[in-house]
């Protein structure tokens, strides 16, 4: 009789925390939306609701091509939003250089109707006003897309924040300016669509996230690389004005890099309205989006200064103090330099310095010496990753330190277990992602042996990042200090084998870089 009691017993505890359990996150079953209502899907332990494929504007086909993003079309009925929608319009992805599969998109579907996003959720009620984190993929303005197995949001949303991921268009899709298309506007605007399309999905999210248990006024944007870069150019917009109000910048700014201007791009876009044998914007909405995609590469520049979401450069922007007031978090990797073909020899690349830098040459080499074949190569691979990346980080953080923001900076040095040809490529860049966001799970770690430190690393990474997201400041319990970033100490935090706080070991060498920089 005790056992069939205890039997029981167990019975009724199991079923009554079954019971306990479903009927907080049955809130989300379905969830309705601007355009109407969607269901999607549980993680394997019951905790996270995600949505993927959640459209946030109309299909930009047909005539919406390189248009501003239009309202989403309505639905009836219950829209299943369990799989990623198609990525943007670009060519097939291929591993090469540090990164395989996982950290490329699916290989399909790819389309122009691209304008979609995914949430992942841990909240139990819709009351709850949970931070939010807006993810913006990289890929040079060029490729990319939400749906890479290392922008999974499950683990960042079991850390209390809802994760939201979106796709913007690429390539000529997302930045082709022609002076027709600046005519039709009604902004006397043309070019930064992919831009207005981050925009459209932050204006979703202050609209739409509440239903999911997400605080609409307490949104970080995030981004790494290019979406880095678009991160910076949304702090400069007026047009994301009281979208967000902290960042997380991983590699890639622009404010210290000269901008194109509309009037360059528009004569871009002629040139390859010339190149597609079309007379008329109707005749390139009209041709295929692989035609496009072929023959247009050549009128895509990434953002612009346009005058409606850039009115000026980024730097100018910012040495306006027009930017928007935000709490950042940035930083970039050790090894992310890039280096396209052999390195050249030493008294080569020393006599190329001094005639790109002339007097400046001597003060270069100090910084970034060549003294040996060795040397210089190494060197080489520093300046890329220092001109691309770690200046422009670096002078954005000086930017808002300056005008008392709260700043973080760190450097990313953790040389990534590999086999093979990956053994090279050491930090780089977007080595940092899986950390950031705890996916290290989704590793191929027959290519990347993985230990225990990468595993600490990730935990306290990610729990930095999380931390930020919530408040604004990245330190919490258990985690080494992080000192707040100013301009005169440069106090980082260097994300290595371990976490710890350091003087920012070639803020001179930075310094100078950027003095030879053109903005």
């Amino acid at each position: 009789m005790k056992t069939s009691i205890s039997l029981l017993g167990s019975i009724l505890i199991v079923l009554f925390g079954v019971v306990s359990f479903r009927p907080a996150l049955k809130e989300f079953d379905t969830v309705k939306i601007e355009g109407g209502t969607v269901s999607g899907t549980l993680n394997s332990a019951g905790d996270v609701h995600i949505f993927k494929g959640i459209p946030f504007a109309a299909p930009p086909v047909g005539d919406l091509r390189w248009k501003a993003p239009q309202p989403v079309k309505s639905w009836s009925g219950v829209r299943k939003c369990d799989d990623f929608g198609a990525s943007p319009m670009q060519g097939t992805p291929n591993p090469f250089g540090p990164w395989s599969a996982e950290f490329l998109i699916p290989k399909e579907p790819i389309s122009e109707d691209c304008l979609y996003l995914n949430v992942w959720s841990g909240a139990k009620s819709a009351a709850e006003k949970r931070p939010v984190l807006v993810w913006i993929y990289g890929g040079g303005f060029g490729s990319g897309g939400a749906g890479c197995a290392i922008y999974d949001g499950e683990a960042t949303a079991k850390k209390g924040v809802i994760f939201v991921s979106a796709n913007y268009r690429v390539g000529p899709f997302g930045f082709f300016a022609h002076p027709e298309l600046t005519k039709e506007s009604g902004r006397n605007a043309s070019g930064n669509y992919g831009l207005m399309d981050q925009i459209a999905a932050l204006a979703w999210v202050k609209k739409n996230i509440a239903a999911f248990g997400g605080d609409p006024n307490n949104v970080t944007i995030a981004g790494q690389s290019a979406g880095s870069m678009s991160v910076n150019c949304l702090v400069a917009s007026p047009v994301a004005k009281n979208l967000f109000n902290k960042a997380i910048a991983e590699s890639g700014a622009s404010i210290a890099r000269p901008m194109s201007t509309l009037a360059q791009a528009e004569e871009s876009g002629l040139k390859v309205m010339q190149t597609m044998g079309a007379s008329s914007l109707a005749d390139l909405r009209a041709k295929p989006a692989g035609e496009v995609l072929q023959k247009a590469q050549g009128g895509m520049r990434g953002p612009i200064v346009d005058g409606y979401v850039l009115p000026q450069s980024i730097a100018d922007i910012f040495a306006a103090g027009k930017q928007n007031n935000i709490a950042l978090l940035t930083g970039w990797n050790e090894d992310e330099g890039m280096s396209f073909g052999p390195p050249k020899k030493a008294e080569e690349y020393r006599k190329q310095i001094e005639e790109q830098y002339g007097a400046k040459a001597s003060e270069f080499l100090k910084h970034y010496p060549a003294t040996t074949d060795e040397q210089a190569a190494a060197t080489q691979v520093n300046v890329s990753r220092d001109m691309t990346f770690g200046a422009q980080n670096y002078a954005w953080a000086n930017a808002e330190s300056k005008q008392g923001k709260k700043v973080y900076v760190y450097r990313f040095t953790r040389k990534l277990p590999a086999t093979g040809e990956y053994t090279k490529y050491g930090a780089f860049h977007t080595g940092e992602v899986a950390y950031a966001y705890d996916n290290l799970k989704f590793i191929d770690r027959q290519l990347r042996p993985l230990d225990q430190t990468d595993a600490e690393l990730a935990k306290t990474i990610s729990n930095y990042w999380a931390n930020f997201i919530k408040t604004g400041n990245p330190n919490g319990k258990g985690l080494p200090q992080w000192p707040a970033y100013e301009a005169k100490e440069k106090q980082i935090m260097v994300l290595g084998n371990t976490a710890k706080s350091a003087p920012l070991s070639d803020g001179a060498a930075l310094d100078f870089l950027l003095t030879t920089m053109k903005k």
